[in-house]
């Protein structure tokens, strides 16, 4: 089995995201001080068909997880050690919001480790900030990345959203100037996503911010690609580009079907074969397991074949290079040609796929459809 990926669930955050759907909640001192122990133990006693496992990248995500003490990403990381063989040139990536972190506090995790920050600018413009429910500033973005080199982060990614509330595409390009003079290694982009029971939803509801416009979001979405590409960016996948070489390594792995163990509440796994299965959303009761030395598994799911196929499919479909239909019929032994020739002269024909020898990959405009391009093989 190739090198796994291992994630790190951190559930606080000092307020909520009106976007915000994740299992994430206020930070308070005391738990996560018994969260941190808890994820510890969870890692340590981790049990695998494997006695000892490769691991080649740790992502600490979801929430703030920069809200840590040094000290607790320590222990945290000393668990992972322990318990599976990382890689000297392993892949350490730690979300953060802009000015979660001080100078002293970045230098810190460096030397831990952390090797590649990802943190959440989002937009450039203060009152979008504020109507997303945002603690930071356009300010802080600027000094954050400026603190994140002289701490020696030479790996930095930030994300973006597009198709705001309001936003006007002369703001998202505004928005656009600023995070490419910044030059980070990786950007990562989205076109925004209103979730039923999030405030923000709530308040598109009552009419207290603007429904969202899909059309003005997709030309935004192709501003961002032109742009980004013609400023040395590479688009590798759907919502992501990079500078040559520096690709997210642990994301990939859930695109190409490689293993990833989560820890912690709410966390996710897969075995790089057939099973995947997910841990107790509650981050109080997760810890309560975990104390009581009971297992955080609250579903596990045995892929048969034909959802094996699928997800190789539209996750494959992700990147932008493609789906190897050779490599996926000596997998599978089915030829997507035949089997869905009708479907897939449609897609063709709507412009939403390409072909180039035995690579199938979406189109521009395919991946801004991709869910329904997805669809077709679920």
């Amino acid at each position: 089995m190739r090198p796994a990926g291992i994630y790190i669930h951190i559930p606080f955050c000092r307020t909520r995201c009106s976007y915000c759907d994740f299992a994430t909640g206020a930070y308070e001192s005391a738990l996560a001080e018994a969260y941190v122990r808890a994820v510890a133990s969870e890692i340590i006693a981790f049990q695998s068909t494997e006695d000892a496992l490769d691991a080649d990248t740790i992502y600490f995500g979801c929430g703030t997880p920069s809200l840590l003490t040094p000290t607790q990403v320590e222990t945290i990381l000393e668990a992972v050690r322990k318990r599976f063989r990382v890689a000297s040139d392993a892949e350490v990536t730690m979300e953060m919001n802009p000015g979660t972190l001080t100078l002293e506090g970045l230098r810190s995790i460096s030397a831990l480790g952390v090797n590649r920050a990802s943190f959440g600018a989002q937009t450039f413009d203060d009152t979008e900030l504020k109507r997303l429910g945002r603690t930071h500033t356009a300010a802080d973005v600027r000094r954050t990345i400026a603190d994140l080199r002289r701490a020696g982060f030479t790996n930095v990614s930030f994300d973006l959203i597009a198709g705001l509330p309001a936003q006007t595409l002369s703001a998202w390009s505004r928005n656009l100037d600023e995070a490419l003079a910044l030059s980070p290694e990786h950007l990562s982009f989205y076109i925004l996503e209103v979730h039923e029971g999030t405030p923000l939803a709530d308040q598109i509801r009552r009419g207290a911010q603007p429904h969202p416009d899909d059309d003005l979001a997709a030309e935004m979405y192709r501003l961002m690609l032109g742009r980004a590409q013609a400023a040395g960016y590479e688009h590798y996948e759907i919502s992501n580009l990079c500078r040559p070489g520096y690709y997210s390594r642990h994301n990939t792995k859930y695109w190409t079907g490689e293993a990833v163990f989560g820890f912690g509440c709410s966390a996710h796994s897969y075995d790089g074969h057939r099973t995947r299965w997910s841990n107790e959303r509650d981050a109080a009761r997760y810890t309560k397991l975990m104390e009581d030395a009971r297992t955080p598994v609250v579903e596990t799911i045995e892929l048969d074949e034909r959802a094996s196929r699928a997800e190789a499919i539209f996750l494959g479909l992700r990147l932008m290079r493609g789906v190897n239909l050779s490599e996926h019929h000596a997998r599978f032994g089915a030829d997507l040609r035949a089997e869905y020739a009708a479907d897939l002269e449609r897609l063709s024909d709507a412009g939403l796929i390409e072909f180039d020898d035995d690579l199938m990959r979406l189109t521009t405009s395919g991946a801004l459809l991709s869910n329904e391009v997805f669809s077709m093989f679920v």
